[in-house]
């Protein structure tokens, strides 16, 4: 992996570089841990003149359990509590010889941000912009494995949680048992806080899970994702509850499962972000769903559970190949319920066999 890292730095030296910068200050978590690979909390890496350093405030040997930063970077360890790593790294890079230092203005607070500039007043300060994720927004191979392996393990949880019985039980309990499922399996953790929505809560975004309990009759609405060595994916599930579904279950669940597959056909390299969003949102338009309709159907996922690209309506940009995303989109009926069906999968060339599927739990109507 050393030379993956070191590669990604020369991308991200050749950006630093064209914008008139010499050396880089990157801060945010998952941007370092994208160029150094697992680091202690807090670290910042530095991309200076002579030499790119790791800058962190606790011991080195306090290392993410799923692994080693890159052993071709040099770690320099503050020598009191207290300190800034980007404070220091600013004041490393002067001494480096930098004129200039790239930062992330978008991951820096004003606070943090005039720190640097009291610490090194002569040494200009420009704004590296959104340079690390653009460059994060095509994943190799390694990391779509990552991805898959998580995947896998999310379909694992959520196949052994429809075998057991529901009724009666809370959407916070159920939530907190398909967490624990995921680390059973072999997961960081989970990708984000798992959401559980039944009855008229199913078919939300983002609902969080409360003690409403399980009933008969109930759409039961699942969204969920494993973190596997810092990668994150995530599925999405509607079921209903102990008997047949209603007619209005039925046609619901098929509108949305329409939608899906309408958005899934459509990604493909070349494709717009807001095609791909339209493809969605017209079944669902065409059917009189056009309010309360989710602001995106899709995103990126990788390091972080929502990063680039953002399938949404007013979206700039096209697909690339091996690039990740979420398809998912729902319709929420207030005081009823709804559906929401959501899948992580992978851009490929019609040559490679289209999008690859990377949650493959049944997208069937069951009644459980």
């Amino acid at each position: 992996m050393s030379e993956v890292y070191a590669a990604r730095r020369a991308r991200l030296r050749e950006r630093a570089q064209a914008g008139g910068s010499q050396s880089a200050l990157v801060t945010s978590p998952a941007n370092v841990r994208y160029l150094a690979g697992p680091a202690p909390q807090g670290t910042v890496l530095l991309l200076g003149r002579r030499e790119d350093l790791l800058v962190c405030a606790g011991p080195a040997e306090e290392r993410p359990a799923e692994g080693r930063p890159d052993e071709a970077l040099r770690i320099h360890e503050l020598s009191g509590p207290g300190g800034d790593p980007a404070v220091a790294a600013t004041d490393l890079a002067l001494a480096q010889g930098a004129e200039s230092l790239a930062v992330e203005e978008h991951h820096l607070t004003v606070t943090r941000h005039r720190a640097l500039r009291s610490v090194a007043p002569a040494l200009r300060l420009t704004d590296i912009g959104a340079a690390v994720e653009q460059l994060r927004v095509v994943k190799d191979e390694e990391e779509i494995s990552c991805l898959r392996i998580g995947a896998e393990i999310a379909d694992q949880a959520l196949g052994e949680l429809l075998e057991s019985i529901l009724v009666g039980r809370t959407e916070r309990h159920l939530a907190l048992e398909l967490e624990r499922r995921l680390v059973d399996h072999g997961a960081d953790g989970p990708a984000f806080a798992t959401s559980v929505a039944t009855g008229p809560h199913s078919g939300r975004r983002g609902h969080r899970p409360t003690d409403r309990r399980v009933e008969e009759g109930d759409f039961l609405s699942v969204c969920l994702g494993a973190a596997y060595r810092g990668y994150r994916c995530e599925i999405g599930r509607t079921f209903v509850i102990g008997t047949s579904p209603a007619d209005w279950q039925i046609e619901l669940y098929d509108l949305v499962f329409a939608a899906q597959r309408a958005a899934r056909e459509s990604l493909t390299p070349g494709a717009a972000y807001r095609e791909v969003d339209r493809a969605a949102r017209q079944v669902l338009d065409s059917a009189g769903y056009s309010e309360g309709l989710p602001t995106l159907t899709g995103h990126g996922v990788g390091l972080e559970i929502d990063e680039e690209p953002q399938l949404a309506p007013a979206a700039m940009g096209k697909l690339d190949a091996c690039v990740p995303v979420t398809v998912e989109p729902g319709v929420h009926l207030p005081g009823r319920g709804g559906v929401r069906i959501d899948d992580t999968l992978v851009v490929r060339p019609e040559a490679d066999g289209g999008p690859e599927l990377l949650t493959i739990t049944t997208k069937e109507l069951l009644a459980l």
